[in-house]
């Protein structure tokens, strides 16, 4: 039986990986089964309320300006002189298909007293850029200009052509600025990154260029700031050659968190894709830092692959939903996941007893999901429909990725801004649907995840069997007819999905009452020759979890 991983006097500051826990994976145009680039992202934390954040394309006056909010805690941060023209932005896609997504990982203390925090570059990003590109111009001039007082952040950044990871740390409590490095991920691959900088080496031998305050290769894939080597040699990160500089030894090095927490769900993705990745194990779980009492990590898994198959959206929301399953990790296996192979744990990643920290496995699928996306933009379709965000609220596992056009005119209302919030519960928001089915799933969970696994194949397989059918009628709309026509059918879908979750809780609740299991026939419950309820089946705990509790329970 799998035992919950101890360790023995080393600790490291769990707080990043609480608090921002979350989890990307990127796939090229050139990996994919359809041609299409994807991004996939989780926002992972317990403050966070579950909402698609949709601002429609506007124009704006000279001298107007953009209040900058801190996205974390809702703080005001500053005013930003507003572009004369901003688009349209569905969750963290904006019209144009550009999608930018993230994981925080903190890193040395490097953040500006004042500046824009990390989510505001996001959403200011999507307002104003067109492409890849364009959006890391803009996030880059921004901190520039304003400064960056978040910590270090990677971001997943892609356009229908180009998918891109950037790593970005500020430059001192009393600067203003950041320092970064940014990768194109080769068409024909996929990476990951969650809550650890993961880019290693830069290029520097290779013939560069200076743009600005960027240094750019010949060959236009990597950029990086100017001053990212020294600012890691005035703080005393780096002390070798320019071509012996990695960024995360530097500004993000390893402790046993970033591998447990952090590197082993970026494991568990990729080796989907390459089960030769299944010589990263003791590295990304930490057991060879542990072997060598905190001096040496493993050599690291490569930044990113070539897939041994093309990647299909179901790949990407397998990886989404993701728990270890088939490893000696799985969350839902031990003594710790109860006699239902519960994914659910109270407290924190850990705990300490007599002076021993233990620690649980952190899956890319968590509880704490207020939201996430799986973003596919698609170059190869009718311009009128462009890309589709896939979106879905609470635990990955048991979420539905609905299709949301990046084009669409408002959100639905089940995912509405201001339809409840963290404090107050709304009948007619998805979150809510969502949690509810999933929270009481927890309590019986290797039964109920079945049926909750049944209803969402369902879904996505007719959502997968329209999205020919709507890119064909759109097709043959002007683009207002267009946009309209998504909007109907995104919000529809919403709404539906949402009343069909809030069906299934009615039925869940039903069916597991107390504890029991409701006989079923043709689906429905059965009911005796006279009409009433018949006697329900009353599961036993599993052998295993019987011998494990049965020294304590009262025997002849």
């Amino acid at each position: 039986m799998k035992k919950t991983l101890l360790l023995l006097a080393l600790c490291f500051a769990a707080n990043v990986y609480q608090a921002h826990a979350c989890t990307n994976f990127l796939v090229g145009k050139n990996a994919t089964a359809d041609g299409s680039t994807i991004i996939s992202y989780a926002a992972d934390s317990y403050s966070f309320y579950g909402f698609l954040r949709y601002r429609s394309e506007e124009d704006h006056q000279p001298g107007e300006m953009r209040k900058v909010v801190c996205w974390d805690d809702g703080k005001p941060l500053m005013e930003i002189p507003q572009a004369p023209h901003t688009y349209t932005v569905v969750g963290n896609m904006n019209q144009h298909q550009l999608t930018i997504g993230e994981t925080t990982w903190g890193g040395q203390e490097l953040a500006n007293k004042t500046g824009i925090d990390y989510g505001s570059l996001i959403y200011i990003a999507l307002e104003r850029c067109k492409t890849a590109r364009e959006a890391i111009q803009c996030m880059t001039d921004l901190v520039a200009q304003y400064g960056y007082c978040s910590g270090g952040e990677s971001f997943s950044i892609a356009d229908p052509n180009e998918v891109w990871l950037m790593d970005m740390i500020g430059n001192g409590a009393d600067n203003t600025g950041a320092v970064w490095v940014a990768v194109r991920i080769p068409d024909d691959c996929i990476s990951a990154h969650a809550n650890q900088s993961r880019i290693t080496f830069l290029p520097v031998k290779e013939k560069t260029k200076k743009s600005g305050n960027a240094i750019v290769t010949k060959d236009g894939n990597w950029m990086w700031h100017k001053d990212v080597i020294q600012l890691a040699r005035d703080k005393g990160y780096f002390s070798g050659k320019d071509a012996e500089f990695q960024f995360n030894q530097a500004y993000n090095p390893f402790d046993f968190g970033g591998l447990y927490i952090c590197e082993a769900r970026v494991w568990a993705m990729m080796r989907k894709f390459d089960k030769n990745l299944d010589i990263y194990k003791d590295y990304a779980t930490g057991k060879t830092f542990l072997a060598t009492g905190g001096k040496e990590t493993g050599d690291p898994m490569p930044l990113y692959i070539r897939p041994d198959h093309k990647v299909t959206l179901a790949d990407v929301r397998a990886c989404m939903r993701d728990q270890y399953e088939g490893t000696d990790i799985a969350i839902t296996e031990g003594i710790d996941a109860g006699p239902w192979h519960s994914k659910l744990r109270h407290g924190s990643l850990g705990f300490k007893l007599d002076s021993v920290q233990y620690w649980y496995e952190r899956p890319v699928a968590t509880q704490q999901t207020a939201w996430s996306f799986i973003a596919q933009m698609r170059g190869y379709a009718n311009d009128r429909a462009r890309g589709i965000f896939w979106f879905g609220v609470d635990d990955a596992a048991t979420t539905l990725y609905i299709p949301m056009y990046c084009t669409i005119n408002e959100a639905p209302e089940c995912m509405r801004e201001g339809n409840g919030d963290l404090y107050t519960y709304s009948p007619t928001s998805a979150w809510w649907a969502w949690n509810r089915v999933a929270n009481w799933a927890y309590t019986k969970y290797s039964y109920m995840r079945q049926d909750i696994a049944k209803l969402q194949t369902a879904w996505e397989d007719k959502f997968d069997s329209q999205i020919a059918l709507i890119d064909s009628q759109v097709a043959n709309l002007n683009d207002a007819e267009a946009r309209a026509f998504l909007t109907r059918y995104s919000c529809t879908q919403a709404n539906e999905a949402t009343a069909a979750w809030n069906e299934l809780f009615n039925y869940l609740m039903v069916k597991y009452l107390d504890g029991q299991i409701r006989k079923e026939e043709n689906g429905q419950f059965l009911r005796n020759e006279w009409g009433e309820p018949t006697s329900p089946n009353r599961p036993a705990y599993p052998e295993e979890w019987l011998r494990l509790i049965s020294p304590g329970i009262w025997h002849e």
